[in-house]
Parts: structure tokens; C-alpha cells; sequence
């Protein structure tokens, strides 16, 4: 055995894993991207999938669902995270462990228990109507059903974003707010020149996370709405089930998996660009 080659023995069972679970998944789908796989066998023809997102209407409906609440739903959690970040951070706030495992404990519940809860709440008959004192039809309206995608969403993710925002606001040296405040600026200024500079780069990850997340939606969209009504909540991820799973056309289903990957790397290397950069 030559020297130094021991390290590469340890590493060889994750290598054969990763290669068999991982790489080979990876490449076989972008192969599947450019077949056909509605012939049999499949045949090799990279315009009938590509060439079909460009012309496909319910791809983009799916597309436009998606970044909608890509637009919305993202930056109204993330600034719920920072402020419920700030306050658990709060000296005056007592049995803060208890507060920070209440509002990261909606990440823990089971995606299926959960959404069946939030369609039952937005129910015709469910709290929701009860509480507003409405008598509206939530989940079968295209506005109505989205906004309880994008409620269910931030109440699920809001305080897993908090804690990470919590963890950054701890490592922000106290002499800064010492100097900010022998200057004599108010707590808002404090905020606003001191914290939110030095979160930065823990709010470009949670928004990097996020956006990923939020292009590859499935679970929500899915189980609470079926996708509908009609496709007013069907994202990229449940067009894609739909395609390689029930329409049995996983070369098309490869090919939008593919366009998922682009955006979210566009949309991460955008992010990093504008907001990565050092003062």
C-alpha cells in the first residue's frame, strides 16, 4: 500500500454511498431530461421535454405560483424572525427557553399532522370562519387557498428562522451597543446601525435557505390544497409529482427539476451579489 492512501480507504464506503445514492441519481436525471421517456424504450430527443416547458402554460402557472409566494411569504417571515429574534433576546424577558423551544417547536411537528390542523382551521366551519366571524370557503377560493399556504408556511418556519437569527444576535459584541449608546443613539438607531449591519450574513443565509426551500415546495401546497383550486396553489415541486409520478413522464419531471436547480442557483448567487458583499 503506498503512503498517504489510507485516508482515501476511510473515505471509500461514504464515496461508494455518495456515488450510488447521490452522483448517480444526479446525472441519470439530467440524462432523463433529454429522452423521451413517454417511448418505449425511451429515445433521445432533447426538445421534447425543454422545448416543452417553454410552451407548457401549467409549468408556468406553477412557476408564477411558486415565486408569488417566493415573494411574499419569504420576506414577511423573515421579518417576523428578526423582531420575535430581538425579543427573545430581550433581558427583560423571562423563561426565555422555554419561549425559544415554544416557537421552534411547529419545525418539529409532522408536515401531515400539521396541514390536515391548518385545513381544518381554514375550513368553512373551522376556527378561522368562527373567530372572523366569516362564512368563507378557504381552501376551495384561489386567493383564499393561497393565503392559507402562506400562512401555514410562515407559522411553520418563522421561529426556526428566529433561533439561527437569535444565534447571530448573541455574537454581536456588546461594546458596540455600548459606543452606539454613549453616542447617544436611540434603541432604534442601535437597531438599525448596529444589529441589522452585523446580522447580515446570518439574514443572507436564511434568505438563501429560504428561497430554496420555497422553489422546491411540495409539502404544503400538496396536502392542504391538493395543488388547487384548479392550480392557483400548484408550485413547481407538485407539478413536478404530478409528471413523473401520476402522468408516468419522468423525463418532462427530470427536465423541471433541472429548471428548479437553475433558479435556486441564480437566485443564491443574485443574493450573495447584492447583499454578500463586505462594507
Amino acid at each position: 500500500m503506498k503512503p498517504g492512501t489510507t485516508p482515501y480507504l476511510f473515505l471509500l464506503p461514504y464515496l461508494a454511498v455518495f456515488a450510488l445514492f447521490w452522483a448517480w441519481p444526479i446525472l441519470d436525471s439530467l440524462l432523463l431530461s433529454f429522452q423521451n421517456t413517454r417511448a418505449y424504450p425511451p429515445v433521445w430527443d432533447p426538445g421534447v421535454n425543454w422545448g416543452r416547458i417553454l410552451r407548457d402554460s401549467a409549468f408556468w402557472d406553477a412557476l408564477r405560483n411558486t415565486l408569488l409566494i417566493l415573494v411574499v411569504q419569504v420576506p414577511l417571515m423573515l421579518i417576523l424572525a428578526t423582531a420575535l429574534a430581538v425579543a427573545l433576546n430581550s433581558r427583560l424577558l423571562r423563561a426565555r427557553g422555554f419561549f425559544r423551544f415554544a416557537f421552534f417547536a411547529p419545525v418539529v411537528v409532522g408536515a401531515v399532522a400539521y396541514s390536515a390542523v391548518f385545513r381544518l382551521l381554514f375550513n368553512q366551519n373551522g376556527a378561522v370562519n368562527a373567530a372572523l366571524g366569516l362564512d368563507f370557503n378557504w381552501i376551495f377560493d384561489p386567493v383564499g387557498a393561497m393565503v392559507v399556504i402562506i400562512v401555514a408556511l410562515t407559522w411553520r418556519w418563522t421561529g426556526y428562522n428566529a433561533i439561527i437569527i437569535l444565534a447571530g444576535l448573541q455574537n454581536i459584541p456588546k461594546e458596540l451597543y455600548e459606543a452606539a449608546e454613549m453616542d447617544g443613539a436611540s434603541p432604534w438607531q442601535q437597531f438599525w446601525y448596529v444589529t441589522l449591519p452585523s446580522l447580515r450574513p446570518v439574514l443572507l443565509f436564511c434568505l438563501v435557505l429560504s428561497i430554496i426551500g420555497t422553489l422546491q415546495l411540495f409539502t404544503e401546497p400538496w396536502l392542504i390544497t391538493n395543488g388547487g383550486p384548479g392550480t392557483a396553489t400548484t408550485t413547481l415541486g407538485v407539478y413536478l409529482y404530478r409528471q413523473g409520478f401520476q402522468n408516468i413522464n419522468f423525463g418532462y419531471a427530470s427536465a423541471i427539476a433541472y429548471v428548479i436547480t437553475l433558479l435556486a442557483l441564480a437566485f443564491s448567487i443574485i443574493q450573495l451579489r447584492l447583499f454578500g458583499r463586505e462594507s
